[in-house]
């Protein structure tokens, strides 16, 4: 089984919704099968400040997880054209896989909420990219050929999926949005398993 690690952290629920679409793509790809992961918040002294365990949702991620996975979902809220300083965090933490190589030629995309339609989502997916690229992944986009993304008046980029929360994060997800994100969820699966195909 090809697994893809979906890798998230949600404020108000819109990223970890898109993750769960993502994970739907992912899984409606015969032999996939997506792991959902969080990281917790953290304290403006850069600590986890939350539980080892969740309340609700996504288990937290380990490092382990890196290792497992055939490839990466990342998803993120937008904090002023960056990703947030939890997921950020969690990043920072993972030099040692860096050091090893552990995701070196992985396929990995990237998907974003923001509570503005001009409110740096693009520059978010991009700059979420950053690591992934220093840890040797292999970027997947989303190209024109997803329809929605021609049409889209909320979210959507070629850099990934992207969702308009609204300002007070109460927008739902749109159907091009939620379209893009079941899309991005089969493209990553796909490439996944011709990767890994090629390398067994």
């Amino acid at each position: 089984m090809t697994e893809i690690l979906v890798l998230y952290y949600s404020t108000h629920g819109a990223t970890r919704q898109m993750a769960q679409l993502i994970a739907r793509g992912i899984e409606a790809t015969a032999g996939c099968s997506a792991r959902l992961r969080t990281v917790p918040r953290i304290s403006t002294v850069c600590e986890a400040t939350e539980a080892d365990i969740p309340n609700a949702g996504a288990p937290y991620v380990t490092l382990n997880d890196l290792l497992e996975c055939d490839g990466l979902a990342l998803g993120s809220p937008t904090r002023f054209g960056n990703m947030a300083a939890p997921m950020k965090y969690f990043w920072d933490s993972t030099i040692a896989d860096w050091l090893k190589g552990t995701l070196i030629g992985k396929p990995a995309s990237v998907f974003t909420s923001s509570g503005t339609l001009h409110g740096g989502n693009e520059s978010t997916l991009l700059t979420m990219m950053l690591p992934l690229l220093h840890h040797g992944m292999l970027i997947v986009g989303t190209p024109y050929s997803e329809t929605a993304l021609m049409s889209t008046t909320t979210g959507g980029t070629p850099y990934g999926p992207s969702h308009w929360a609204g300002t007070e994060s109460n927008q739902s997800i749109s159907d091009s949005e939620r379209v893009l994100c079941l899309a991005q969820g089969r493209r990553l699966a796909e490439i996944a398993l011709k990767l890994k195909g090629r390398s067994e």
